[in-house]
């Protein structure tokens, strides 16, 4: 049986991975985090947690978290669990799985990967597929909160801002007569002083 709803809890009904309709599921998480964006500018808060409960347990989002997971780079490299998400059927089930009821984080597991310029190595810790997707799915909810409270002229580690982004601002500050002659602080100071000279 195949079921191509994608809005609302999870039905109990089997879901069929290639029969889910990803435009309307992504049209269905914007318009919920939309309207998270508009609660919070509007300050009301229980909105806000009933708007993300909705979120996070709706279909949509689950969909859309399994699909993030299974589509990044480390999508065949497992967890502690041995688990990978890697055919269309283990990515159905696994839209039933990511629920809050129940759910316990397992531990991450240690690899030792060499570093960069060849002097040690240093450890990287990856977590099995439903912490991945519990985490892409919370994310779903927060992102909006976090794109609207932050700070504007925060640019690192933000979505669809870079590097290049925080140029422009610090030369409006940095340009004037009366402003400070260098910007230090960062991980590359070197880089935003040759732009701003």
């Amino acid at each position: 049986m195949t079921a191509v709803a994608t809005a609302g809890a999870v039905s109990h009904a089997a879901v069929e991975w290639h029969a889910i309709n990803w435009p309307q599921a992504h049209r269905h998480v914007r318009r919920l985090q939309a309207r998270i964006v508009k609660a919070v500018q509007a300050g009301r808060w229980g909105k806000v947690q009933a708007l993300q409960h909705l979120l996070t347990h709706s279909f949509s989002a689950k969909a859309l978290a399994v699909k993030r997971v299974t589509e990044n780079p480390g999508k065949r490299t497992p967890g502690v669990d041995g688990i990978l998400w890697d055919s269309p059927e283990k990515k159905a089930k696994a839209i039933g799985q990511l629920r809050q009821y129940g759910y316990r984080p397992q531990p991450l597991r240690r690899l030792w990967i060499p570093k960069n310029h060849g002097q040690g190595r240093r450890p990287l810790g990856i977590p099995c597929k439903v912490d991945l997707g519990m985490q892409a799915l919370y994310l779903q909810a927060l992102e909006p909160i976090a794109e609207t409270i932050g700070d504007p002229n925060s640019y690192g580690f933000r979505k669809e801002r870079s590097t290049a982004d925080a140029i422009q601002p610090c030369f409006m500050v940095l340009g004037k007569r009366k402003s400070a002659k260098m910007a230090l602080g960062g991980r590359y100071p070197g880089v935003l002083r040759r732009h701003l000279a």
